[in-house]
C-alpha cells in the first residue's frame, strides 16, 4: 500500500462528508464473515490509557473503543442487522497482528502505530492519533538526560515498535543499555516503579495515561533530550479488504467532519477519566488537528 493511499468513500456535499458505498458488504470478506456468523469482534487493550483499557468495572473503554463502536453501529445498519452481536477480545502487543490475520478479531481498537512494515501484514484506518516516544524515569532517580542511562537496565513493551527505536538510540549514543521486555504497558510502568529498570521507552501518550492514573503521578519525569519521530495510530484491520477499510475510513471521516471526534478527544484527553478521575490535560496537537481536517493514513506529516 502506498503510504499516502487511503480508501475513503466519495466526497459529497459542501461539507465534504465521506460516505460508504452501499455495496461494501459484497466487496468485503470481513463483512461477509460478520454477516454469516452474526458477530463483529473488536480487539481491545487492557492498559492502553486513554485509547483502550479496562475501567473500574473491568469493561473496555477509551477513545479507540468509542470509535470502534461507531463503526459497529454502521456495520449493523450496513448489514441490516440490528441484532448483530458485538464481541470483545483482549489483545496485546505480541498477538494483536496474528489475531487480525487469522480472523479472530475483525477490528483492533487499541493504540497501534501504522508502519510500512506492518502494512505488509495488516491494514490501518485513517489516523486517529499522532504520538511521539520518550524515556520515562523516576523523578528521584537523578537521571536528567539520556546519557545518564549508560550501562543501566531499561524497559520496553514486548511487540512495541519502540523497541527498535530504543535500540537505535542505544547504538547512536553508545549507551550500552540492558533491555527488559514486558507483556504490556502496565507491567513496564511497574518495572520502573519497583526499580527493576531505570527508564521506560514508550509513546508519550501511553505513558501519560498510566502516570495520570498512578497513585503518585509526580514521582515520574520525562527525559527531554531523546525521543522518536512522530508516529501515527490507526484502527487495525485485515489486509487486502478494501470494502471493510472503505467502511471504517468512511465512518471515521464522518465522525471527524461532524465535530464528534473533537468531543470524544476532549472526553478522553482533557476531562477526568476513569477509574481514578484523573485528567491527562493534553489538548489536541496541531498534527492531529490536521489529520482530523484531512483524514489520511499517510505515514508522514
Amino acid at each position: 500500500m502506498h503510504p499516502r493511499q487511503f480508501f475513503v468513500g466519495a466526497v459529497l456535499g459542501a461539507l465534504g462528508l465521506i460516505t460508504v458505498a452501499e455495496d461494501a458488504a459484497a466487496d468485503s470478506k470481513t463483512l461477509a464473515k460478520i454477516a454469516d456468523n452474526g458477530t463483529l469482534t473488536l480487539g481491545y487493550r487492557e492498559s492502553s490509557v486513554p485509547f483502550s483499557y479496562l475501567d473500574g468495572n473491568q469493561k473496555p473503554v477509551g477513545l479507540s473503543i468509542d470509535l470502534c463502536r461507531a463503526v459497529a453501529d454502521h456495520v449493523k445498519a450496513e448489514l441490516k442487522r440490528p441484532d448483530l452481536r458485538i464481541a470483545y477480545v483482549a489483545v496485546n502487543a505480541s498477538n494483536r497482528i496474528p489475531l487480525i490475520q487469522n480472523g479472530t478479531v475483525d477490528l483492533e481498537c487499541g493504540s497501534t502505530t501504522n508502519t510500512a512494515e506492518r502494512q505488509k501484514q495488516v491494514a490501518f484506518s485513517v489516523t486517529t492519533f499522532v504520538s511521539q516516544a520518550n524515556w520515562l524515569t523516576l523523578a528521584s532517580s537523578g537521571i536528567a538526560k539520556a546519557d545518564d542511562l549508560k550501562g543501566k537496565p531499561v524497559v520496553v513493551t514486548q511487540g512495541s515498535l519502540n523497541r527498535s527505536v530504543a535500540e537505535r538510540i542505544n547504538r547512536e549514543k553508545a549507551l550500552g543499555l540492558a533491555f527488559i521486555q514486558t507483556k504490556d504497558q502496565a507491567e513496564s510502568l511497574l518495572m520502573l516503579r519497583i526499580g527493576r529498570a531505570v527508564a521506560w521507552f514508550e509513546d508519550d501518550i501511553l505513558q501519560a495515561g498510566l502516570v495520570a492514573n498512578a497513585p503518585d503521578p509526580k514521582a515520574f519525569a520525562i527525559l527531554p533530550d531523546s525521543h522518536g519521530d512522530s508516529t501515527f495510530y490507526g484502527l487495525m484491520l485485515a489486509r487486502d479488504d478494501t470494502g471493510f477499510k472503505q467502511l471504517v475510513d468512511g465512518v471515521l471521516a464522518r465522525v471527524m467532519a461532524s465535530g464528534e471526534f473533537e468531543r470524544l478527544y476532549d472526553r478522553w484527553f482533557v476531562q477526568p477519566i476513569p477509574p481514578a478521575g484523573m485528567s491527562l490535560n493534553l489538548p489536541m496537537s496541531a498534527a492531529l488537528k490536521e489529520r482530523v481536517a484531512h483524514p489520511s493514513d499517510a505515514l508522514a506529516p
